[in-house]
């Protein structure tokens, strides 16, 4: 992939800047937690980060990065339906998206349990600001399925489209997501 595609797939990934957390949902339910990853960049592309950099680091990170991913978002996600308390979610998220993108743009390597246990402690906060916002029925647990599911396709998502980078195009794809992350962090976005 050139880097004017790159640059073109990054516009296009940091076009949905709203962020995705209002605490305003009308409903939970499966669609809704299956479309709800698209809708924010802030999850969009911590998702994509997550399969790109799994790819990147190979061997079993390629399965261990989503998969710790996934279960710490959900297992965030009852800990914020159940009121438990956790400080600065909306910073963690931002930080999630600015890291990521620092981690692919530079092409950072670490063991895979580390990796993994970074990947899961952003995972926390995604899921946790989810489970806030849900209601006290038991659409929670559907909405949650849908969710798990996008993010897992995401992921996947990511995965395929690093087998389609160049080094150069990986790291300013990278960029985009951690300038994207610093903006949401600085209360621009």
């Amino acid at each position: 992939m050139k880097l004017r595609n790159a640059l073109a797939l990054a516009a296009v990934l940091a076009a949905p800047l709203a962020h995705a957390h209002t605490g305003a949902h009308s409903h939970f339910d499966l669609f809704a937690g299956l479309s709800h990853p698209l809708s924010g960049a802030d999850h969009l592309l911590a998702m994509l980060a997550v399969g790109i950099w799994g790819a990147m680091l190979g061997g079993a990170a390629r399965l261990a990065l989503p998969a710790s991913f996934v279960l710490a978002m959900l297992l965030g996600g009852v800990a914020g339906h159940l009121g438990m308390p956790l400080p600065a979610i909306e910073t963690g998220i931002a930080l999630s998206v600015l890291a990521l993108g620092l981690l692919v743009s530079l092409s950072v390597r670490m063991p895979t349990v580390l990796a993994m246990a970074l990947t899961a402690g952003f995972a926390v906060f995604h899921g946790f600001a989810h489970g806030v916002e849900a209601p006290a029925d038991g659409s929670f647990w559907l909405y949650g399925a849908g969710f798990a599911v996008a993010t897992a396709a995401l992921h996947a998502a990511g995965f395929t489209l690093n087998q389609h980078l160049t080094s150069t195009a990986r790291r300013v794809l990278g960029a985009g997501v951690a300038a994207t992350g610093g903006l949401l962090l600085s209360g621009v976005l």
